[in-house]
């Protein structure tokens, strides 16, 4: 079990990450992955975040008047990125997690500037058929290897023209299912133990208390400015991983 400065570490992280997701809709997983990663190994931070997430996720998901019609529109998109979680993860036992911290320092990197930069991908209805599975089955097998949910799923969701509310919606659907099937890929592997769980349970406290605190700041602050300072965080915090990885 972890000592006594790490837990507040752990539970301070989760209430930042709870507040950036309160804010802008999401950034739980990724801001408390890539700062848990900084502090203790990347599969016990993988783990810590299953509970939080979950739960904050499926309420994400569940609260929307759309859930019905998104679900039918992106469920090949969805099953990819669930089903190929499993083939990411094994590389945790086979590839030096360095390097696997490396990548997902590359992949807030590249998250970050992407948004910095305002890119907005496109894909036409029609290729949805094709791009979607193939978009999810490399978001799943990234999932699995850094426990970062975002590249390039929520890059897909942005692109096929979904309304403000249904895109949050949607990423609570890709979130929640990401989460699921990374506890199964974790348990299989054996990186996921009673003490962990219990930590991930009792982190998910401060990680609701930050979502009430960010949706009580959204109310008050320019959720332009904000994603700003997020992104522009979330890139130093990919840069600061990759470096330490290397060191």
């Amino acid at each position: 079990m972890y000592d006594p400065h790490i837990l507040a570490a752990i539970m301070a992280t989760f209430l930042v990450a709870g507040t950036v997701k309160g804010v802008i809709g999401l950034g739980l997983p990724t801001i408390s992955l890539g700062l848990l990663a900084v502090a203790i190994d990347l599969p016990s931070a993988m783990a810590l975040l299953l509970v939080p997430s979950f739960v904050t996720n499926v309420w994400q998901a569940i609260a929307g008047s759309e859930g019905k019609t998104i679900l039918c529109r992106i469920w090949p998109f969805l099953l990819m990125a669930t089903v190929t979680v499993w083939f990411g993860a094994a590389a945790l036992t086979r590839v030096d997690l360095a390097l696997l911290s490396t990548l997902l320092g590359a992949l807030l990197v590249m998250y970050a500037l992407i948004n910095l930069a305002g890119f907005r991908p496109v894909v036409p209805s029609h290729r949805e058929v094709w791009v979607g599975p193939l978009t999810g089955a490399v978001n799943g097998i990234l999932t699995g290897m850094t426990g970062s949910f975002v590249v390039p799923g929520v890059l897909f969701l942005q692109a096929i023209g979904l309304s403000r509310d249904a895109l949050i919606q949607a990423m609570g659907m890709l979130f929640t299912a990401s989460t699921v099937a990374l506890a199964f890929a974790l348990q299989g592997n054996d990186f996921l133990t009673y003490q962990l769980g219990a930590v991930s349970a009792a982190a998910l406290i401060p990680a609701i208390a930050g979502m009430l605190l960010g949706r009580w700041i959204r109310q008050r602050l320019s959720e332009q400015l904000f994603r700003r300072v997020f992104f522009a965080g979330l890139l130093l915090l990919g840069v600061y991983i990759i470096i330490s990885a290397s060191l």
